[in-house]
């Protein structure tokens, strides 16, 4: 595989996000159930953890390949993870000044919706659906 990138298809890429390089935005959608016998229930626990081992695994292959990781993490009890949190921050930063009007009747997007898509026999079902208002 020389040549190769060692990079798998990001879940979302996004062109020219942080100081001109492209990046990485990986999706992840945790229990927060997990590790309940561990800890007992911590809210946003599970989707920080989640963060963390994203960050772990596929940071240094992003930066290797000239792109910025960013990991999305959240729980399907709502909770978003840091970097999450930062991203959609940034993302209704960049709605508002570029597609906003004074009295805000030109918003391009007043929504985004984040689903946690599986497979379950061949049929797309999305178990979680968290809404943003970026208005």
């Amino acid at each position: 595989m020389e040549g190769r990138s060692t990079l798998r298809p990001a879940d979302l890429f996004v062109f020219g996000w942080a100081g001109g390089k492209h990046v990485c935005v990986d999706l992840t959608g945790v229990s927060p159930l997990v590790g309940l016998r561990e800890k007992g229930f911590v809210a946003g626990l599970a989707a920080r953890k989640a963060e963390s081992k994203k960050v772990d695994k596929h940071a240094k292959a992003c930066a290797e390949n000239q792109h910025v990781f960013i990991p999305f993490a959240f729980d399907t009890f709502g909770s978003l993870a840091p970097e999450a949190i930062n991203f959609l921050t940034r993302v209704q930063r960049v709605i508002h000044n570029n597609c906003s009007t004074p009295g805000g009747a030109g918003v391009c997007v007043r929504e985004v919706g984040v689903c946690n898509s599986e497979r379950i026999g061949g049929a797309a079902c999305c178990p979680s659906t968290f809404w943003f208002d970026v208005t």
